[in-house]
C-alpha cells in the first residue's frame, strides 16, 4: 500500500518522489529561483515563486516566505485538459510535459489550479540570459523536478534527497535547509519521517488534486 492510499501495482516501482518545503527556514533569499532558471534554462521566476506573507498584528509582526512551482499532483488538472498527451503523470509521481507533443494552446495553463506553468516565448530570450532548448519554444513548460538530474544519479546508483548530484538544484542549493526532497513512499526516506513527526498542509487540498508538495508551518 502507497502512503498515498494506491494499491501498488504488480512490478510497479514503489516510487513517489516528492518535495517538502519548511516555511519556518526559509528566508526568501530567491537562491532557488536562480538555481532553477540556471539548470534549466528559463527566465527567472517562470518556473518558481516567491509569494511574501506578512503578519500585521504587533508586537509580534511576522514575514513568511511561499516558494511554489508545480506541485506533481496525483490528480492534475493540467492532465485531462491536454489534446496531445504531452502533459503526462510518469509512474514515479511526476507530471511532466513532451515538448515533442505539446502545440502550445494553453489549456493546461488555464486548468493549473497553482500557476505553475508558463508558455515558452520568444521573450524568454531575452529574460532567461542563458542558452535555450529550443524543442520548448512554444510549448508549454514547468518545474520537472529536474528530471535529467534524477534519471542521470540513478542510473549512477545514486539516491535522489540523499546525494546531491540525483537531486533537484533548487533543493540542493537551498542555503538554509528549508527545501527537502525524497521519496515519499519510503518511510525510510527523510521526507516521510519529517512529514510523519511535523504537521505539515499542501496547498489547495479542497480541489481533490493531491500535490506531492508539503509544507511544514510551524
Amino acid at each position: 500500500l502507497f502512503r498515498s492510499g494506491r494499491i501498488k501495482e504488480p512490478d510497479e516501482p514503489m516510487t513517489h518522489w516528492a518535495m517538502l518545503i519548511d516555511i519556518r527556514h526559509c528566508i526568501g533569499c530567491k537562491t532557488c529561483i536562480l538555481a532553477c532558471s540556471q539548470a534549466n534554462e528559463v527566465p527567472e521566476g517562470a518556473w518558481r515563486k516567491i509569494s511574501e506573507l506578512e503578519e500585521p498584528s504587533l508586537p509580534d509582526r511576522r514575514r513568511h516566505f511561499l516558494t511554489r512551482a508545480c506541485m506533481h499532483c496525483e490528480n492534475p488538472p493540467c492532465l485531462p485538459v491536454c489534446p496531445t498527451t504531452a502533459t503526462h503523470r510518469r509512474v514515479d509521481g511526476i507530471v511532466a510535459v513532451d515538448s515533442e507533443k505539446c502545440v502550445g494552446c494553453g489549456a493546461c495553463i488555464l486548468a493549473c489550479p497553482y500557476d505553475a506553468r508558463v508558455l515558452d516565448t520568444p521573450r524568454h530570450d531575452f529574460e532567461a540570459g542563458t542558452a535555450r532548448d529550443e524543442r520548448r519554444r512554444g510549448t508549454c513548460t514547468k518545474c520537472h523536478f529536474c528530471i535529467p538530474r534524477i534519471e542521470k544519479g540513478l542510473a549512477q546508483g545514486l539516491k535522489p534527497g540523499v546525494d546531491p548530484e540525483a537531486t533537484p538544484l533548487c533543493v540542493v542549493t537551498c542555503c538554509t535547509g528549508a527545501l527537502h526532497f525524497g521519496d515519499l513512499d519510503d518511510p525510510g526516506s527523510h521526507v516521510s519521517a519529517m512529514i510523519e513527526h511535523h504537521p505539515s498542509i499542501r496547498l489547495a487540498e479542497a480541489s481533490g488534486t493531491n500535490p506531492s508538495v508539503y509544507y511544514i508551518l510551524d
